[in-house]
């Protein structure tokens, strides 16, 4: 009997998921589906709870439903219960379990393919959503210097500062971490002491209203800074292309989505994910829809 896996969010057309995902099934000749579950709101719950039915062994939850579907399901990991938010959901006998791969991927490609170390840095973070939480969670564990949060909405930003301090203090990790807005003066400040900026909010996505916007603007970058653009579609996004006109290190999101997608494919299946039979099915899903690699 044929069996499922899907993406779950809210709008979908920018997604690679299906393109790597299925290479990668189609590689160990297994009789499993990897389909695009496009859901609103409104029936986000019955979605989820389809997930149940034997036939579907799981989800990718991405944008905007990555902390609502902690909610529900069954049970969530350790990690995914700090963070706030799941990117992954398992199907384990009718029991829906969260896990967050989100955070692991973040690293993998900050490591491997930004080549940057995170330890004793100062870093700034745009946004302060379901990926923020799993990038500044992962972050922390590093003992980085300093944290900036920036959001557009204070209590957003506070609420994730909050629980990031708390988590510090616990665990006596010496960070400094703040929430600033973005219309704040301190802002040119924290960007010229940082050595890596990473943006998690949508802006610059292929196929959204924002799909030509920048968080911030040429003069905001510093030369010595990795600009991290956890966006992937398109592969050069307008914060990327400022950044790299201002003399900026720049790393793109697509080794972050085929990172965690190779730890969500092992949660499903068992087995190791072909890392480059995925990044390979990306890339060229990347070439088709943007016109580069």
């Amino acid at each position: 009997m044929a069996q499922y896996i899907g993406v779950i969010g809210y709008p979908l057309k920018h997604s690679l998921s299906p393109d790597f995902q299925q290479a990668a099934l189609d590689y160990y000749q297994l009789d499993i589906h990897y389909e695009v579950w496009e859901t609103k709101v409104k029936d986000l719950s019955s979605r989820i709870n389809q997930l149940r039915q034997p036939q579907n062994l799981g989800a990718n939850v991405t944008v905007p439903y990555k902390e609502t579907a902690l909610h529900l399901i069954d049970e969530v990991d350790n990690l995914a219960s700090l963070i706030g938010a799941v990117n992954t959901i398992a199907n384990r006998d009718g029991k829906l379990v969260g896990f967050n791969t989100d955070a692991h991927g973040f690293l993998q490609a900050l490591r491997d393919d930004g080549k940057f170390e995170p330890e004793n840095k100062c870093v700034v973070i745009l946004g302060a959503g379901g990926a923020a939480r799993a990038v500044s969670f992962a972050l922390l564990q590093e003992n980085v210097t300093s944290l900036v949060i920036m959001n557009r909405t204070p209590a957003r930003a506070e609420a994730l500062v909050d629980r990031l301090t708390e988590y510090a203090v616990d665990k006596r990790i010496r960070t400094e971490v703040i929430a600033l807005l973005w219309q704040d003066s301190r802002l040119r400040e924290a960007l010229e002491h940082c050595q890596l900026i990473v943006n998690c909010t949508t802006l610059g996505m292929e196929y959204s209203s924002q799909q030509e916007q920048s968080p911030l603007t040429a003069d905001l970058i510093p030369k010595g800074a990795l600009v991290y653009e956890l966006v992937y579609n398109p592969s050069e996004t307008p914060l990327l292309r400022m950044a790299r006109e201002a003399g900026a290190g720049i790393l793109g999101g697509l080794p972050m989505l085929v990172h965690q997608g190779a730890a969500s494919f092992k949660l499903w299946t068992g087995k190791e994910a072909p890392l480059d039979i995925m990044f390979l099915a990306a890339k060229q899903a990347l070439l088709k829809v943007g016109g580069e690699a």
